[in-house]
Parts: structure tokens; sequence; C-alpha cells
């Protein structure tokens, strides 16, 4: 039996990305094909916490040229991601695995309140734990929030998932000659100023010493070939 090379790690899962052929949105074959994905990397052994964007309903930093503070869309938008978390909990658990979502917002009359201690709870109890809500402050993204939750919860690494298969030195769908990189460090992917996680992400993983896996999420079975180590994907990490 295939055991995962990371036994506890965050799936970082953009909003966009479970808007599927659609480009906004939740596309049902899509979020459905993500949640079979992440019920086959957990029966790995891997235990499994997920960080999922908004962008497919509102991105917050959008708003502001509309006459909304940058404070209020970025609220808007972390209300967004309870949404998609509510969606992939659901998608989840008609895979036949049991899962929760936490929101840092607090919205209880939809989802529990994240805490630390009550997302070790679950993952102890092999549930998947969806994180929504961002941090619950404006001004971060869930980038940022993916590495923050794998270092409050002592992961091994955090997985982005992306639209192509790592980190490359520019867009490869608008620059045929854009190198992609096998690895690379936290500092290398700051000062190449690579989109693919904003600075302050990298800055923290950096700062804790936290591997970051980019991977494409494009094809079935994406995040088990990473847990198995196999597949395309750039380390970013020391």
């Amino acid at each position: 039996m295939v055991k995962p090379i990371h036994r506890r790690v965050i799936v970082k899962l953009s909003g966009e990305a479970l808007a599927g052929s659609e480009g906004s949105g939740i596309h049902q074959a899509t979020i459905e094909r993500v949640a079979a994905d992440l019920v086959a990397a957990q029966a790995l052994g891997a235990a499994i916490g997920v960080v999922v964007g908004g962008g497919n309903i509102f991105r917050g930093v959008e708003v502001s040229s509309r006459g909304v503070s940058r404070q209020t869309g970025d609220m808007m938008g972390m209300l967004a991601t309870v949404m998609n978390g509510l969606a992939l909990e659901a998608a989840i658990e008609r895979k036949g695995a049991q899962a929760r979502t936490l929101s840092a917002l607090s919205v209880p009359q939809v989802c529990e309140s994240y805490s630390c201690q009550r997302a070790r709870k679950h993952l102890a109890k092999g549930r998947i734990v969806v994180l929504s809500g961002g941090t619950g402050s404006p001004h971060f993204t869930t980038d940022t929030t993916a590495v923050l939750r794998a270092c409050e919860l002592e992961c091994d690494a955090v997985l982005k998932a992306t639209n192509v298969d790592g980190v490359y030195s520019a867009d490869p769908k608008r620059d045929p000659a854009a190198r992609r990189y096998d690895r690379l460090s936290h500092q290398e992917a700051i000062e190449k100023d690579l989109k693919v996680m904003d600075a302050t992400a990298f800055a923290l993983a950096r700062e804790n010493r936290m591997p970051i896996i980019v991977f494409s999420i494009g094809e079935p079975g994406a995040i088990e070939r990473v847990l198995s180590g196999k597949g395309h994907s750039t380390i970013v990490g020391e």
C-alpha cells in the first residue's frame, strides 16, 4: 500500500477552481471531482485540511472602485469562501467521507467557528476539515490563510492547487519560453516575484520552514498523486 509522503497537509483550493468551465459560480461536476480527489488522498492515510477561496463568487479586492471600502469588500469575499466551504463539505460527504466546515468569521447558524483546537479534534477523528472565512481579517489572502493554518495545525506541507503543473518564470499560457522550476526556495520565490502565491504567504512559509507544493488540480487524482510523490509539481522550500 502506498503511504503518503506527508502525514498532515493543507490543500489550498482557489474559488476559481470550483467554477470549472463555467468561469464563475460552482460547477457541480468539478466540485464532485475535487471532493472525490480529496477523499482518495485521505484514504492514503493523510490528515487533510482544505483552505478554500471565494473568487468564483466574489473577489473583495475588485470592489474598491465601486464605492465599497477594501475592508467591506474583503469581508464580502470571506463570506463567499464560507459558501464554497459548505458546498465542498456536502460534496465530500456524498463521497462517503466525513467533513466539517469551520469559519474564521462567526456564522454559527451555518457552520462551526474556527479554532485551532476544534480543527485538530476533527482531524484526529478522521474528518476532512474545510477552512473558510480566510483569516477572519481583511487585507489577507487565502494563500496567506493556507500557510497560517498549516503552521497552526502543525502540518507537513501546503499543497497549492493551480491550473498549471508547477511554478513557472512567467505565465506559460502566454509565454511559450516560460521556464518551469522543479524546486526553489521561499526567498527565490519572493525575489523573482513569482505570482503563484503572494509575498506575505511566501514570507510566512519561509519563517516557519513550511514547504509549498504547487501542482495542477486539472486532472482527476491530482492530490493523491502529489501525496504519493508522483506527478508534476514544484516544491518551494528550503
